[in-house]
């Protein structure tokens, strides 16, 4: 700690809809009449007991879809940008899937409108800077894809900054989605794939500007291009442990990768489906013998945000006490 504060956090890899307390989602299915497989906080935390990476796709589904309505994505975007905030964040880059919503009849604005209004509450009520990645889920049509991106790019000045590709990597290549990728680099947005994660090194150099990106280590050469390239990994070490990608904190690559010159942030990926927050997960990888400072630089290094606020950023990180910080 510093002066009684927790260490500056940046977070570039949250899936706003893994954010959803059992409580919230509670609350927000019974507003919805929506029905859900268990009716009590209790009973969504014994849900939430993964059992592999498919069970995880299938309880996200189940659950996801009491999600509706414009409040509903506000809502989302303010909570979590309040319980981030409570563990040093100050700038986060939050996914959520559209696409996903609109096959169950939600439409692109209200969706688009409750996301953005979220944005501007969350720094008003808590003084952090969220943005905007919506995800293609892997397997859905191009047309849904080219949807996705054609909406976001009509967002941009609400704070939505890039286009992710995210689900079943290990069946859904990202090659098919290029021309999406490409429509979103034309109209100004970042590209930021899942991969790396579920699927091995191939699947990174299939999708170079990766998130996640831990097995990029199965391939030296890939490292080596990651490394020179600057680019950033949105790691999350939690999440890699609970769905089964590393066996064991003690066995994850995020050091080997640090050590051989990547960049890479840390993130929460679902806080609330893997039983984690910022703290626990920052906690992790400094047990690693990774350094805050340089986590929080590499965040600055990849977000996908103006320039000005990226210089707001960095000032930050220079002027807090790291050296005074002991802890979270």
């Amino acid at each position: 700690m510093s002066g009684g504060r927790p260490y500056p956090k940046i977070e570039l890899h949250v899936h706003l809809e893994g954010t959803v307390t059992p409580a919230t989602l509670l609350e927000i299915a019974r507003r919805n009449d929506y029905p859900l497989p268990a009716g009590t906080v209790e009973g969504l935390q014994e849900l939430y007991r993964f059992r592999d990476f498919e069970h995880f796709i299938e309880v996200w589904v189940l659950t996801t879809n009491a999600l509706r309505t414009e409040a509903d994505f506000r809502q989302i975007v303010v909570d979590y940008a309040a319980e981030a905030a409570s563990h040093g964040a100050v700038y986060i880059e939050g996914i959520f899937s559209p696409a996903e919503r609109v096959r169950r009849g939600c439409s692109w604005q209200e969706l688009f409108e409750g996301a953005c209004d979220g944005i501007q509450a969350a720094r008003e009520e808590h003084g952090v800077d969220v943005r905007l990645t919506p995800d293609i889920p892997r397997g859905f049509s191009l047309e849904e894809a080219q949807a996705t991106v054609e909406w976001a790019g009509r967002y941009r000045d609400r704070g939505v900054v890039g286009v992710g590709l995210g689900g079943r990597e290990a069946e859904y290549p990202p090659e098919p989605y290029e021309d999406a990728f490409r429509l979103a680099r034309s109209l100004g947005l970042g590209s930021v794939p899942h991969a790396g994660e579920a699927a091995g090194a191939a699947s990174v150099r299939g999708a170079l500007d990766a998130r996640h990106g831990i097995r990029a280590e199965e391939d030296s050469g890939l490292v080596r291009e990651l490394a020179g390239r600057g680019i950033v990994l949105d790691v999350c070490p939690l999440s890699n442990l609970r769905t089964g990608v590393v066996a064991t904190l003690a066995e994850h690559p995020l050091p080997r990768l640090v050590a051989a010159g990547v960049r890479c942030s840390v993130s929460t990926d679902d806080p609330a489906m893997f039983d984690t927050d910022l703290t626990r997960d920052y906690e992790a990888a400094t047990s690693l013998g990774l350094d805050p400072r340089a986590l929080y630089e590499a965040g600055v290094a990849g977000a996908l945000c103006d320039e000005p606020t990226r210089a707001r950023l960095r000032a930050l990180g220079e002027s807090f006490d790291w050296d005074g910080s002991t802890s979270r």
